[in-house]
């Protein structure tokens, strides 16, 4: 049988207490609410274990959020820089090269300075040089070996004045002219230097061989007492060259001497001095430079 259409749901007494049981539920939280509410104004501090007990539950969340936060941030970072690694190395490589090249440029300024002082140190000296002047260039096809000076008669030089630089002796004035000289380098085969061991006496020739080295060949022939790494110095020996320059050291020993290269490579000096012939018995102070002096002069 059909239930009456005129029934109304209030006439069910199941769903009247559902309906009452909601009233007295929601009437129950305000009040429970009020009552928080109130406490939390009055003794604010009644329920910061409560929050503290939250606070520490939620934790974990939070970290594992920030973790992915952060995780996320580094790998937007990682792609950035792998698509800026390109730019960042083409700059860091031409730093580099700028690096470099400043690098050299100042080896070459201490290098020329290291020079000039040199240069300066030899003008201050007690003889000193007849001039200074620029190696322009030298023999390369030919088997002499003949180098050319930017200095003539016009500066004072004459044939036969040794050719010095800072590392030592270069050669001799062969011919001069007005402003330009032809010299004589101590690796050509008809130069013949008077050498002595620079830390003792041992006296020799040293005799250029062509190659860019020197032959040393001993005055006193008998046990050869010549290592590698002897270095020899002018000696004085019938004149032209003044005592004490550095010549040359020793590379290979050989039954009556040895082979030796020369410190004072041409082609490695620009800057050189032009020292008057040295006379053995001249004086000028205590160098022995030649003046045509007489030892005893100024007494």
């Amino acid at each position: 049988m059909a239930r009456p259409a005129h029934r109304r749901r209030g006439h069910s007494k199941k769903a009247q207490y559902s309906v009452f049981t909601g009233f007295v539920v929601a009437a129950l939280g305000a009040l429970a609410g009020a009552a928080l509410l109130g406490i939390s104004l009055w003794k604010p501090e009644t329920f910061a274990g409560l929050r503290e007990e939250a606070t520490d539950v939620v934790a974990p969340a939070g970290e594992a959020g920030a973790a992915g936060r952060s995780g996320g941030l580094g790998l937007v970072d990682s792609i950035a820089g792998y698509f800026r690694a390109g730019a960042q190395n083409a700059r860091l490589r031409a730093e580099a090269h700028a690096a470099h090249v400043q690098l050299a440029e100042a080896d070459a300024l201490r290098e020329e300075n290291r020079q000039l002082k040199a240069l300066l140190g030899l003008k201050q000296s007690d003889a000193p040089p007849v001039a200074f002047a620029l190696l322009v260039g030298s023999t390369s096809a030919s088997t002499r070996r003949i180098a050319y000076l930017s200095a003539g008669r016009d500066q004072g030089v004459g044939p036969g004045m040794p050719v010095t630089s800072p590392r030592g002796l270069i050669g001799r004035v062969l011919e001069a002219g007005d402003s330009s000289a032809r010299v004589l380098l101590i690796t050509d085969g008809a130069s013949m230097v008077p050498v002595r061991r620079a830390n003792d006496e041992v006296v020799a020739f040293a005799q250029g061989r062509s190659d860019g080295t020197l032959r040393i060949r001993l005055i006193n022939l008998g046990i050869n007492p010549l290592k590698p790494g002897d270095v020899f110095v002018t000696s004085g020996a019938g004149g032209i060259y003044r005592p004490g320059t550095a010549v040359a050291v020793v590379s290979r020993v050989m039954r009556d001497g040895a082979i030796a290269r020369v410190l004072a490579n041409p082609a490695a000096a620009v800057e050189v001095a032009v020292e008057p012939v040295w006379v053995p018995g001249a004086s000028q102070g205590e160098s022995g430079a030649g003046t045509g002096k007489p030892s005893g002069a100024d007494k």
